[in-house]
């Protein structure tokens, strides 16, 4: 068995602690070191929630925390991965398509993604040994799980030798993490894939476009954990799923009763009613067509792509108050119209706001995780003690509540050689 420090990182003298740890477990586990490092971030959404999967704009950033892989091709089909957290079983399989799923929300259905779909888009049949890392919480709302998918994917892509950009992967990462059950859209995997360091990311779909746009430097996004794991892959998949659902039922609706199907067909998209009737025609045009629950998921994703062009603007013009107005106006709709917060989340957007932040939401998918707040040098240190001191996570909530930290805005995912 390797000693202590025997596989250190991925420079000669690196002195990564994580890493050092990482190489002396792969090293235990699997003998000799491995051969790459793959990492990807996570990322934290500032606005545009639950749009991407209605092929509508978002706006990400990456974050500084990532999920990392150290790993080592194989010459057969077999694939071995094991994670530095006792919380999480290793999981063998082998490459190929169909390959059959764990129970869900087990983390195992993360690694087996990729190799599902690029076995069945390119055949690929090299497997790997590999060691996961991560300084992401789980079921956060941070996308620690299309981070995995991610790095998963690259450490794949560069085993079986594929060519792939960085936005073409990620267009094959959002249809890989599909195998999990949840039906979400592409921004995770998109962020965190391509995005530049500094910079928030306007992401637009079908086909798939990014933006770069820079963050202010005196600008400080706080983002603050409730405590509550909202895991897609479990608890919260069906509720996820249902507004996807609630969702495309809306637009059909709205398409028939304005009679867009004649120019448009069953396939029209929500950006192309918005193009077609305009954001006041489409908001009228749901008025009409639709009540209850499917009215108000179809107001939220047609005002919240609004509010996404209107916080692009406000971040190029360094505007922290009018894109603080827009967060929380992306929060009371996120609640009151999407039905996907919770009295957690609420709690720590208030906090938040109470400590002079200039606007507050939750980012993620909702049912619990994170929020993300918006503030400056000068009030950063009040919205991290507001939430310290001022969030009473109740009783559902586990270790993280109320775990705050000023995130950086990161690049995308990479690969190099151990």
């Amino acid at each position: 068995m390797a000693g202590p420090g025997a596989y250190p990182g991925v420079r000669d003298g690196d002195a990564d602690p994580a890493l050092v740890h990482l190489g002396d477990v792969f090293g235990e586990r699997f003998g000799g070191p491995p051969s790459h490092l793959s990492r990807a971030p996570g990322r934290v959404n500032l606005i545009g929630e639950h749009t991407d999967y209605n092929d509508l704009p978002v706006l990400p950033m990456a974050l500084q925390r990532e999920v990392k892989v150290a790993y080592r091709g194989r010459d057969d089909e077999v694939v071995r991965v094991a994670n530095v957290s006792g919380e999480f079983a290793p999981v063998e399989f082998r490459v190929g398509p169909g390959i059959e799923r764990s129970a869900p929300g087990h983390w195992g259905n993360y690694v087996k993604a990729p190799f599902d779909e690029l076995a069945r888009r390119f055949g690929i049949r090299k497997g790997l040994d590999g060691v996961v890392t991560s300084d992401l919480p789980v079921a956060s709302g941070l996308s620690s799980s299309s981070a995995l998918v991610n790095a998963v994917g690259i450490a794949l892509t560069q085993v079986s030798g594929l060519a792939l950009g960085p936005l073409e992967l990620a267009d094959i990462m959002a249809e890989a993490e599909r195998y999990t059950g949840t039906r979400g859209g592409g921004m995770d995997q998109a962020v965190s894939m391509a995005a530049d360091s500094g910079h928030a990311t306007r992401i637009d779909f079908a086909p798939l476009r990014m933006r770069s746009i820079a963050i202010p430097s005196e600008w400080r996004i706080v983002v603050a954990d409730t405590g509550v794991r909202a895991e897609k892959s479990g608890r919260a998949q069906e509720a996820y799923n249902a507004r996807r659902r609630e969702c495309e039922e809306a637009l059909a609706h709205v398409v028939a009763n304005v009679g867009l199907e004649r120019s448009g067909g069953s396939d029209m998209t929500y950006p192309a009613m918005l193009d077609t009737l305009g954001f006041d025609g489409a908001l009228a045009a749901g008025e009409a067509a639709l009540d209850g629950k499917l009215l108000r998921r179809f107001r939220h994703v047609v005002t919240e792509a609004r509010r996404v062009d209107q916080a692009e603007v406000a971040l190029s013009t360094g505007d922290a108050e009018g894109f603080g107005a827009l967060m929380i106006g992306s929060h009371d709709s996120l609640r009151d119209d999407y039905g996907v917060s919770s009295p957690e989340l609420d709690a720590l957007v208030a906090c938040a706001r109470e400590g002079g932040a200039a606007g507050a939401r939750l980012t993620g998918a909702g049912f619990g995780g994170c929020i993300v707040a918006l503030a400056v040098s000068d009030t950063v240190a009040g919205v991290l003690d507001a939430i310290r001191t001022g969030y009473d996570p109740g009783p559902v909530a586990g270790p993280t509540a109320g775990q705050a930290f000023v995130a950086v805005p990161s690049r995308g995912a990479s690969v190099r050689p151990w």
